[in-house]
């Protein structure tokens, strides 16, 4: 991993890397004695300098050691990254994990969460229905079609995460559910929102994802305003929901992948919007009431038919920190093709929306914006 090469006297070991903490306390006055003796001095003087380099490398590789770190994260091409931010980045994602795996397996053994996944499970177990105490649901990867009715026995119900599964409909009885925080029915084939749901009045946030063919919402939704979070991505939504215009908590609007040809002109009743993702509809401009959302921050509008858009979006005076307009009429970048093969409909829409998502998480990760702008544009390939 390391190459030392020692040839003739003085020749040593050069790092690749410009030198970080070591600093050499004083340098040699070169300008005494004669020519012989400045060049040994100088030799003496680079060769501690090397060895210096060669420490740190050897103590940070065992650093990187200490805390499990990968060497591909520190190695390349045979030379050691020792950018101690790094060290940190990667530290602070080894937390993270590391957290994420106690509380899945907090999650497991907690008894007032019950959790299924696999496609040998086509209906919910007999015994569930008597374990009105459980709080959560983690249902996935099945092959389950429907939730039953008795769910409404469930009243310490907070979390429905029921993803990827094969659902078809939500029981008109999931309104009984009033402690309703979190509800997660991402990747099925839902055609439909029962009305009832509306009566979840404590309900904070809704992933209606990745359904296909999902294509209103009902208006007895416009009760929930304790709603933080939508996602209704890959669906087949004309409009923004009228139900979704009145929740006025609603900080994050994922509508990206349908078939949007306007925004409407009260899309400004959303005052406490931070994140719209618009990417990949059929929009052709945007309206001038986007300027009078002051809490926007990231705005995406990727891969639609974009020809105009209000000039003042662009200004330094506006929230936005993160624009994307990549892959339309008004811009001239144009993205390359992914090389990706996606097997169904469905399996692309989901991999575009975890890719989005990473994408966004990594921006948000960031501690500030370049103090040399205010926005940024980044390309997506979608």
């Amino acid at each position: 991993m390391w190459q030392q090469n020692f040839a003739a006297e003085g020749d040593v070991y050069r790092s690749r890397q410009p030198m970080h903490s070591c600093v050499v306390s004083s340098r040699p006055d070169w300008t005494i004695g004669d020519s012989a003796t400045k060049t040994q001095t100088k030799r003496r003087w680079r060769l501690q300098i090397d060895l210096r380099r060669i420490k740190e490398e050897w103590d940070f590789v065992a650093e990187c050691r200490r805390k499990g770190v990968p060497q591909a994260q520190y190695c390349k091409n045979g030379f050691v990254d020792t950018n101690t931010r790094l060290l940190d980045k990667i530290e602070r994602n080894s937390v993270a994990r590391q957290r994420s795996r106690v509380k899945d397996r907090d999650k497991r053994s907690n008894p007032f969460v019950f959790e299924l996944s696999g496609a040998q499970w086509k209906e919910l177990p007999d015994s569930l229905k008597e374990q009105t105490h459980l709080k959560e649901w983690h249902i996935h990867s099945t092959r389950i079609q429907t939730i039953p009715a008795y769910i409404k026995l469930f009243q310490a119900m907070k979390i429905l995460d029921l993803p990827k599964n094969q659902i078809t409909c939500l029981p008109a009885e999931i309104g009984r559910l009033k402690n309703l925080k979190e509800l997660n029915v991402s990747f099925n084939h839902l055609r439909s929102i029962p009305p009832e749901l509306g009566d979840c009045e404590n309900l904070e946030r809704l992933d209606c994802s990745g359904n296909l063919d999902l294509m209103e919402l009902p208006f007895e939704l416009s009760n929930l305003k304790q709603v933080t979070f939508v996602d209704i991505s890959a669906n087949k939504f004309s409009s923004v929901p009228i139900c979704v215009l009145r929740m006025c908590r609603l900080q994050w609007l994922d509508i990206s992948n349908n078939n949007l040809s306007d925004l409407p002109q009260d899309i400004d009743r959303l005052e406490e919007l931070q994140s719209l993702l618009l990417y990949k509809n059929k929009l052709t401009y945007l309206p001038q009431a986007m300027l009078n959302l002051k809490k926007l921050t990231l705005l995406v509008v990727s891969g639609d038919d974009l020809v105009e858009l209000p000039t003042a979006l662009c200004d330094a005076s506006t929230p936005l920190k993160f624009i994307s307009l990549m892959d339309n009429p008004i811009d001239k970048t144009q993205c390359q093709d992914m090389d990706e093969t996606i097997e169904s409909e469905q399996d692309r829409q989901h991999f575009d929306k975890e890719f989005m998502k990473a994408y966004i998480e990594d921006l948000r990760e960031r501690e500030a914006v370049p103090s040399y702008t205010t926005k940024v544009s980044f390309s997506l390939q979608l």
